[in-house]
């Protein structure tokens, strides 16, 4: 079966599990010094909606945790937010449990995590999926806050290209959780890979929904209900930034022939929540979610924690497109041979994918 060849992200996942079966059991006594053991390190997560099983960034985010505790013997806690009002005290209470790292998930937590790190400057703490900024929205850093972000854009840029290469109809879409950068940056960088196919190929395949938003990253009956609205208008290729609320558009792909769907910041067709419908992936936008946590969380219990942001680009694998799997047929060697010359010129800066999302290291 011929793969996407585009990132070594699919392969984190399944690395991580071999590599914390064969690893030697960390030490788990204190040394000559009198320095804590491994289990005494307590490192600790926070989601945002949706938990850590709604199959996309909350799970994979949380799954970095998984490996922090396997891989390094640390001590884990995680704590679920089931609303808005529950990100300070979610936070604060893992302050006072002493945790040595607090990592945040989610651009919603931005605010509540800057405004305790304020108050808390001996505690460090990792923000998904959002920079830091002031009040009036100009930029901030805090030096016990190090943010982990992904240019998503880049590697939607080759899911757009790729879902314009499979399209039948000419039509393909998008949808949004919420209109928040990290998920606008996945949007807005399909639909300019939509575009590059056009101009490549003298097409004019369109997409909708690049402005619709369920405003719900929970609720999959909304985003079924949009993806029947789109299918309606020829859509064949569904391209979903909305959590949990993308399993609606799995869904509804299983009542209509020829429609395809494209998972977002993991790869869909592992998990288990994804199952029934994972024959119609076309592929997965990645997120290295996993890895970087886990690098944070390590990076602190080795005492080599700094605020300097962390950014996933497909030059160092921190996104990616996952394998085509049972749609490997679907993608012709013609249009796998552009898609690795689009990453290399990417990669090498000849084609720079700028959104308003995009991160940056200031």
């Amino acid at each position: 079966m011929r793969r996407a060849a585009l990132s070594g992200l699919a392969l984190i996942g399944a690395s991580a599990l071999v590599l914390s079966g064969c690893a030697a059991a960390p030490d788990e006594t204190p040394d000559a010094s009198g320095e804590p053991s491994a289990s005494d390190f307590l490192a600790c997560m926070v989601s945002d909606f949706g938990g850590f099983h709604d199959g996309s960034f909350n799970e994979a985010a949380y799954q970095g945790l998984l490996q922090a505790e396997s891989d390094l013997g640390v001590t884990i806690k995680g704590v679920e937010s089931k609303a808005a009002e529950e990100y300070v005290p979610n936070i604060e209470g893992l302050i006072s449990e002493g945790c040595d790292i607090i990592v945040s998930v989610g651009f919603n937590l931005a605010t509540a995590t800057r405004d305790l790190a304020k108050e808390n400057p001996e505690q460090h703490f990792a923000l998904v999926d959002s920079a830091l900024s002031n009040d009036d929205f100009s930029p901030l850093s805090l030096d016990n806050v190090k943010p982990l972000l992904f240019d998503t854009g880049q590697a939607s840029f080759l899911a757009g290209y790729l879902a314009a290469g499979v399209s039948k109809t000419g039509t393909v879409a998008t949808y949004g959780g919420n209109p928040y950068p990290s998920v606008t940056i996945f949007m807005e960088g399909y639909a300019q890979g939509v575009d590059a196919y056009n101009a490549a190929h003298g097409t004019s395949v369109k997409v909708l929904g690049g402005d619709v938003f369920a405003n719900t990253f929970e609720e999959p009956t909304a985003g079924q209900t949009l993806t029947e609205g789109f299918i309606a208008q020829g859509a064949d290729v569904i391209f979903p930034v909305a959590g949990l609320t993308g399993q609606g558009s799995g869904i509804a792909a299983l009542a209509h022939d020829g429609v395809l769907v494209i998972g977002v910041d993991a790869d869909w067709f592992v998990n288990p929540l994804h199952a029934e419908y994972k024959s119609l992936l076309l592929t997965s936008v990645l997120k290295g979610l996993q890895i970087s946590s886990f690098e944070a969380i390590k990076a602190a219990f080795e005492g080599s924690f700094d605020a300097t942001p962390y950014i996933g680009t497909l030059e160092n694998d921190g996104v990616g497109l996952a394998d085509f799997h049972d749609q490997a047929d679907a993608v012709s060697a013609e249009l796998q041979g552009e898609l690795d010359a689009l990453r290399d010129q990417i990669v090498s800066g000849e084609l720079v994918i700028t959104t308003g999302g995009t991160p940056t290291a200031g």
